[in-house]
């Protein structure tokens, strides 16, 4: 994937850094790799809209193509950048190196809350994957409280440090994909390949099927919030980066291609859900029951690993001086308590709104963020071109600037096809982010709360020579 050199955490005047304070054990490649698989994927569940918006054809060109202009660039930028900067700040050190904090500060904010929209899905996407077998659980108030009870206890096994490493990841990740597989050799004597070529070029939904594709296929970035949890991430982080990206693109064709080829086209019924329906038709309710159950395990899955991510990104900000010292307490268990809090209120209260509402919100913010990543990586490479990376994609600086052209263009794409209820709230999102920035410093001249940045951490405040500039190699 590109150059990974044996460098040493020392600034670009060779002057060594403090290093960043690990607790508890490091993450490892294998379970790294399937961390990644569910901050991005955790399965096909919620792939299903993409043959709804666009029919077999244009689903399965998109789950094959669209890594290639995003993912592919964005895992790239994530192993370069996260192998610069091994700590839990991720993509809001990165861009306060290059732009300064404020940036740094708005970053954090869109991402963050993008993170926390991202995980009202998962309840959702649980309960839609039930309600085929279970219908109470459809709408009202056995919903609404279903909602409640599974985020008040996910959250607490995210509280007592139960995020999906190790080999619990590993198993929970074959447990997701298995029963697929099955559906698949089961499905073999009924495939139908002139069904995956049905195309209506006149008849696609393109705000839904960009949406889909884009929310599927991001927030590899995301990993870069737990890069201080990992071991030796200098080599760690591109290789696991590099094998989630396999498997998280087989996890969603594969079934795919099982499900549009076995069974007559129905688009109407292609909907977040419909797999589970496919397992009772293909194998019989069985079958279904393990897919519901595996739905559930994914969800359990995703929903505690982004959690862990948006929680570990507040205490990371808050060691940098950007949020209040007591975002960065840790529990007895070693979690950040207040940013887990934080993140299962912001769960709740979104949890009202539709699937397809969630994910075109949550998509409008991590476009923004995704921006300034973008300026930031390239501002970096041109800021600071002798600092020494421990893993650096093998493009020069005119090739940076070309790696990020696709994927921009995609996310102009993909705001312009926003619907306005979404924008004027996603916009509305940023504009609290640019008061806040300025409210929380003027709460800290005043001294109303206590904020403080690491001592173990390195300086990575803007200066006006490069050579005095610290920088993690």
């Amino acid at each position: 994937m590109g150059e990974c050199s044996g460098s040493e955490y020392v600034g670009i005047n060779e002057v060594p850094s403090p290093r960043v304070v690990h607790h508890g054990r490091k993450v490892s490649v294998l379970p790294l790799v399937f961390l990644i698989f569910y901050e991005v994927s955790g399965g096909p569940f919620g792939v299903e809209d993409s043959v709804n918006a666009a029919g077999p054809l244009l689903a399965l060109l998109g789950f094959l193509l669209f890594p290639f202009i995003w993912s592919i660039p964005e895992a790239l930028i994530t192993a370069e950048m996260g192998t610069m900067f091994p700590e839990n700040g991720g993509y809001v050190v990165w861009v306060s190196s290059a732009l300064g904090p404020f940036w740094g500060f708005q970053q954090g904010w869109m991402k963050w809350l993008s993170g926390v929209i991202d995980n009202a899905l998962y309840p959702v996407l649980f309960l839609d994957y039930l309600k085929s077998g279970i219908p109470a659980l459809g709408d009202g108030f056995p919903r609404a409280l279903a909602v409640l009870g599974l985020t008040v206890v996910l959250t607490y096994m995210n509280y007592r440090g139960l995020t999906i490493v190790g080999w619990v990841a590993v198993l929970l990740g074959i447990f997701s994909i298995l029963p697929f597989v099955v559906m698949g050799l089961i499905s073999i004597p009924k495939l139908r390949p002139q069904r995956w070529l049905v195309a209506d070029i006149h008849n696609v939904d393109w705000n839904l099927y960009l949406n889909t594709l884009f929310w599927n296929l991001n927030y590899w970035d995301s990993i870069s919030t737990l890069t201080g949890e990992v071991e030796n991430p200098k080599k760690t982080l591109p290789k696991s980066l590099f094998y989630a990206l396999i498997l998280v693109v087989l996890s969603y064709f594969f079934p795919l291609l099982v499900g549009t080829g076995a069974l007559p086209l129905q688009r109407d019924l292609w909907t977040d859900g419909y797999f589970s329906d496919i397992a009772k038709m293909l194998g019989g309710v069985w079958l279904r029951w393990w897919i519901q159950g595996a739905a559930a395990m994914s969800n359990m899955g995703m929903f505690v690993a982004e959690m862990s991510s948006d929680s570990f990104q507040l205490l990371g900000m808050a060691e940098r001086g950007m949020l209040p010292e007591l975002f960065a307490k840790r529990s007895r268990y070693g979690t950040p308590l207040v940013g887990i809090l934080f993140s299962a209120s912001g769960v709740l209260l979104l949890s009202w709104l539709s699937f397809q509402e969630i994910v075109a919100a949550e998509n409008f913010l991590y476009c923004f963020g995704m921006i300034l990543e973008f300026i930031a990586f390239v501002r970096l490479r041109y800021k600071y071109p002798n600092a020494a990376r421990p893993y650096k994609i093998p493009v020069g600086n005119i090739g940076a600037i070309l790696m990020c052209i696709p994927p921009t263009i995609l996310i102009c794409v993909v705001l312009a096809f926003s619907s306005l209820k979404v924008m004027i709230v996603s916009l509305v999102a940023i504009v609290i982010g640019l008061v806040m920035q300025p409210c929380l410093k003027h709460i800290e001249k005043k001294r109303w709360m206590q904020f403080s940045i690491s001592s173990e951490l390195p300086d990575i405040q803007a200066t006006t020579h490069e050579s005095t500039e610290t920088l993690i190699d």
